[in-house]
């Protein structure tokens, strides 16, 4: 009896096909998996963290491995009370007066658009924009679900602790489904990617502060009301560039305009004479041995990855954006086309 057997083309064909779907396949899973993976990846920044401020109390208190990564989760426990205090009670009233007068606010904002037929226009489409877009569907879905937020929070937090405990396990297993000879080259790119983000969020905690303090302070002189919780607003906002900002600016410029129009002038005024000095003088000096992504290219791949990852991913994205940016410069730049590319730096 003659049985059927493919000849070496069709064998061929069955393997790139078997391979063509089980990447379909992959990619269909991480796809619906999108939020647990960039909690993951959230998670392996607050391990780098953690590591980073362990190093402090080793190199300048001088204390054991253990002890200092221990201090270290303690203390990203203490700032995270302190924030929740700061939201709590600290700013209670000014977050409470904050939220009586958005009803107002939004009317007012509303009004000064519709003056013109421009700016009625521009309305119209900013809120059509808004309704159909996912990240404006997550911002609804937050809203009505704040035990989402925190459950997220304290995954990510837990999964950071787990992360940053014993490192070394998740990298061998990561290099040990790699073929052995791209294990050092990989090897080399996770020692660049960690290196640039400890960098990074260096960069980042520096101009967050001070974009944060200054804020506060100016709408403070000028006397716009919750000038300290717009400040800290303001300055965690700086997290996600050019989104989070003009994001916080939004309630600052709101809350003015219940003042009056001279009001509005003046707070618009601090927040453009602050980016002011943040661009010219601070930004440069924090970032001069950090990777350097083109405005451009960051802009538009912060809002692509919030469009596939939702809020969460909007929040992670600038992170995701550098390890991406620097995985392409030492795998592909350096590793595979030999471009003479330095190790974490630009």
């Amino acid at each position: 009896m003659t049985r059927l057997r493919p000849d070496d083309a069709d064998a061929r064909f069955i393997r790139r096909l078997f391979i063509t779907a089980l990447i379909l396949g992959v990619l269909a899973a991480l796809y619906v998996a999108a939020n647990l993976l960039i909690l993951a990846f959230g998670s392996v920044l607050g391990a780098i963290v953690i590591h980073a401020i362990a190093e402090i109390y080793r190199e300048r208190v001088r204390m054991p491995a253990r002890v200092a990564l221990g201090m270290a989760v303690l203390t990203i426990l203490a700032l995270i009370a302190f924030l929740g205090w700061l939201f709590a009670v600290a700013f209670r009233e000014q977050v409470n007066l904050f939220v009586a007068r958005l009803p107002l606010m939004i009317d007012q904002l509303g009004g000064y658009m519709a003056q013109t037929p421009v700016g009625a226009k521009i309305a119209d489409a900013v809120r059509a924009a808004y309704a159909g877009s996912r990240i404006a569907q997550d911002i609804g879905g937050l809203a009505q679900g704040v035990g989402e937020i925190f459950l997220n929070a304290l995954l990510v937090l837990v999964g950071s602790i787990f992360f940053a405990v014993d490192p070394g396990v998740y990298e061998r297993g990561l290099l040990l489904l790699m073929p052995p000879s791209k294990r050092k080259a990989i090897d080399d790119a996770l020692v660049d990617v960690a290196s640039t983000l400890r960098l990074w969020l260096r960069a980042q905690l520096i101009q967050m502060t001070t974009m944060g303090v200054l804020v506060g302070l100016g709408l403070w002189a000028v006397g716009v009301p919750s000038a300290a919780a717009l400040g800290l607003l303001t300055g965690l906002s700086e997290f996600i560039p050019y989104v989070g900002p003009v994001a916080a600016m939004l309630p600052a410029l709101g809350l003015a305009a219940t003042q009056g129009p001279h009001a509005l002038l003046w707070t618009f005024a601090v927040f453009a004479a602050v980016r002011l000095v943040q661009t010219n003088l601070i930004t440069p000096f924090v970032t001069s041995r950090v990777i350097a992504i083109p405005p451009a290219v960051t802009l538009f791949a912060i809002l692509a990855i919030g469009a596939v990852f939702g809020i969460f991913g909007l929040f992670f994205s600038a992170a995701l954006l550098v390890v991406i940016f620097t995985l392409v410069r030492s795998l592909y730049l350096r590793e595979t086309l030999g471009e003479d590319m330095p190790f974490g730096t630009r």
